[in-house]
């Protein structure tokens, strides 16, 4: 058992400085993945609470200085963050103190909402709590038609004594909301110009910068979100950079594109779903590598220690504009991520029916599982799975570095739970633990894919996360899927994801045409677009970016639909490209719907243009050598529990004794610092060129 735990670079023994950092924070563990000239090495380190920016600094300084000598001559690397600041921020209500300005007679926009409801059939709804309270909450005298007419001149005398108001209540941010403003932003734009001669210190958000795009509560929620936002993440992107100085940064988006500090400071509203989004880009790039196609169709699976993140990828990034994040509808675009409170340090209870409950309740990274030994004492999903002998003590979470696991505290724990359920065994207990855990993930991937039309038998599935692969071959056998590729590096794929993530900017307008008028007026649709792409461009320059593509899309749907598919739009916009995009639009609602009313009207709803800069270039991995024989030597055996009846002896393997064509025949434990696999009964597990693990059932023809 005295095995090397550290994590191996994915290519060669020379350790380099590096030229990239990647870290991403989850709610257990901070990933770190640093690019060298020769590969990547990898590094794992618990998560710190309540500021996760101190293991991020302490993790690139410890790595750092183990190459300073060759530091001193080189430049300091980049470092790419993926975050969930804001996300928490929103899913605990903890954000700054907000004001919102509207215009008269619409400051209660916030209150009066949809009247969509989560469950339809309720007697009684509960509702999200408000980002902005009602005395904060203020009007000026203005009013833009729906045509872009201005009905009722800005009072500025008004609007000074609304900021008068605003200055006696100790407000940390204002947001900026006014009817119909994305066809006449400068009343806005004004307002905020006052703000900052007088409120100099205190961000402002305008829905014109945030959001321009009609549909006032969504724009009036989404630009509160970010202005609520901006303080605290600002906050904390500071302090990140003054404790790690003359680097560069950038931050993960939700749309799976870079932003600089700047950028994120300034719309942090577009972080919500930043770590994450890292995890869908590694896996995608790990697929149509593994699989040897441009367009891989698979469900991605992210278990960490807090949450599960699962996604449905058709061959590139799922990107939706209609979210809801913590009960607030947020139409900014990102990947489309479905995400349960199911993770390895989900907690573990007896509820008042008696009934056994696993999450949405963590354990975080303070104090833990049990295992952890740091005061946790509820069993959670890893306490079950260390009872269950599928996590093995000798082999510390993160590697050398990591957490040592105490399994006589798991014991304890889930035997307690046990007790609580009427006297049921450990071991019984700990399986139940783990089915729940599973039934909820299973849940999560029926959502994304049965759910929208699509047989999860036609997809991969791509577990990673610290734990997702210890739960695949469970999950895949409950949806029938063939197939499941394991990462090489399953634990940090997120944080190798933002090395991959190409830099974006996105900028949007209402255009709110009928086919018609875009056929018959088409340089009014160029000029939308040269507009939309200057200002797309400015903000990318704003961060030193000059080489970028442009792509253009479109929010269209049929006369008398409330909902919108985004579709390409060929440029340059010409008669022939317009009917390009309409026939775009007809194949995707069938696609997505099932059929076409190509005798109806098509409204163009929003224009979008995304400009994205390349990601910086990595080192090429080669396909490693095969290995001389398809049955390796197991590193040793221990007893696993797939029943309460009694414990089966497994084998085991360090993740670094297999090499290509290797195939290992479940059950079976493969082990590595970042990750352990399950190789589940009925499944057999083969090492790839790229040394991923591509598992499939043994009945596989």
């Amino acid at each position: 058992m005295g095995q090397d735990h550290h994590v191996p670079p994915v290519t060669g023994p020379e350790r380099d400085a590096p030229t990239l950092i990647g870290v991403d924070v989850g709610g257990t563990f901070t990933d770190f993945v640093f690019q060298t000239d020769t590969g990547l090495e990898v590094l794992k380190r618990p998560t710190s609470v309540p500021d996760p920016g101190v293991a991020v600094r302490s993790g690139v300084d410890a790595w750092m200085a183990q190459h300073s000598a060759r530091r001193q001559a080189e430049q300091a690397p980049r470092i790419r963050h993926g975050t969930t600041i804001a996300t928490n921020a929103v899913l605990q209500r903890k954000g700054a103190r907000t004001a919102l300005i509207a215009t008269a007679g619409f400051r209660d926009l916030l209150v009066l909402g949809r009247q969509n409801r989560p469950s339809l059939y309720a007697l009684s709804q509960s509702r999200p709590a408000l980002l902005i309270p009602d005395e904060l909450r203020l009007e000026v005298r203005e009013r833009v038609t729906a045509t872009g007419d201005v009905q009722t001149p800005l009072d500025l005398e008004d609007v000074d004594r609304v900021i008068d108001r605003i200055k006696a209540m100790d407000v940390e941010a204002v947001c900026v909301v006014f009817l119909f403003s994305f066809l006449y932003p400068e009343h806005e734009r004004a307002v905020g110009r006052r703000l900052a001669e007088r409120l100099p210190d205190t961000p402002v958000s305008l829905s014109v910068d945030v959001l321009p795009e009609y549909r006032e509560f969504e724009r009036t929620i989404t630009t509160a979100t970010n202005a609520w936002l901006q303080p605290g993440v600002g906050r904390y992107l500071s302090r990140l950079a003054r404790g790690l100085p003359h680097r560069s940064f950038d931050v993960m988006q939700s749309n799976g594109g870079t932003t600089g500090l700047r950028g994120a400071s300034r719309l942090p509203v577009h972080l919500l779903v930043s770590g994450p989004a890292g995890g869908v880009v590694g896996a995608l790039d790990t697929a149509r590598i593994a699989m040897a196609t441009a367009t891989p169709h698979i469900m991605t699976l992210d278990m960490g220690g807090t949450s599960t993140d699962v996604a449905l990828c058709q061959g590139g990034t799922p990107i939706t504009t209609e979210s809801d994040i913590g009960g607030l509808p947020i139409r900014v675009p990102l990947i489309d991520i479905h995400t349960v409170g199911a993770g390895g340090g989900s907690l573990a209870r007896v509820d008042s029916a008696g009934t056994l409950r696993v999450g949405p309740g963590s354990a975080g990274a303070e104090p833990g599982p049990a295992c952890y030994g740091r005061g946790g004492h509820q069993a959670t999903v890893t306490d079950a799975n260390l009872v269950l002998g599928r996590l093995l003590p000798d082999w510390p979470l993160g590697g050398d570095d990591g957490v040592s696991l105490k399994p006589e505290l798991s014991e304890k724990a889930v035997a307690r739970l046990g007790a609580a359920l009427g006297g049921r065994g450990t071991v019984e207990t700990a399986l139940a633990i783990v089915d729940i855990a599973n039934a909820a993930m299973e849940r999560a991937l029926r959502v994304v894919s049965v759910e929208t039309g699509h047989n999860p038998a036609e997809f991969t599935l791509l577990p990673f996360g610290g734990a997702g692969a210890l739960h695949a071959c469970d999950l895949a056998q409950g949806l029938d899927m063939r197939h499941i590729l394991v990462p090489e590096t399953p634990g940090v794929l997120s944080a190798q994801g933002l090395l991959l993530a190409e830099t974006t900017r996105i900028a949007s307008r209402s255009v709110l045409m009928t086919d018609q008028e875009a056929r018959h007026t088409p340089a009014v649709v160029a000029q939308a677009v040269r507009e939309l792409t200057g200002e797309a461009r400015r903000l990318l320059e704003e961060d030193g970016q000059t080489d970028f593509a442009v792509a253009v899309s479109a929010d269209m749907r049929y006369r008398g639909q409330s909902h919108e598919l985004q579709v390409p739009c060929p440029t340059p916009v010409t008669p022939d490209t317009i009917e390009q995009t309409l026939e775009n639009f007809h194949l995707a609602h069938e696609k997505r719907f099932g059929f076409t009313d190509r005798q109806n009207g098509v409204e163009i709803v929003n224009l979008r243009v995304m400009a994205t800069c390349p990601p910086p270039p990595s080192p090429v991995q080669a396909p490693a050598a095969p290995a001389e024989t398809s049955s390796p030597e197991p590193t040793g055996t221990t007893l696993a529990w797939f029943s309460p009846e009694a414990a089966t002896p497994i084998p085991w393997y360090a993740r670094t004794s297999l090499a290509p064509e290797h195939r290992v025949i479940g059950p079976a434990l493969i082990l590595q610092p970042d990750c352990t696999t399950l190789v589940g009964l009925g499944w057999q597990a083969l090492v790839d060129s790229w040394l991923n693990l591509q598992m499939t059932p043994l009945s596989t023809p």
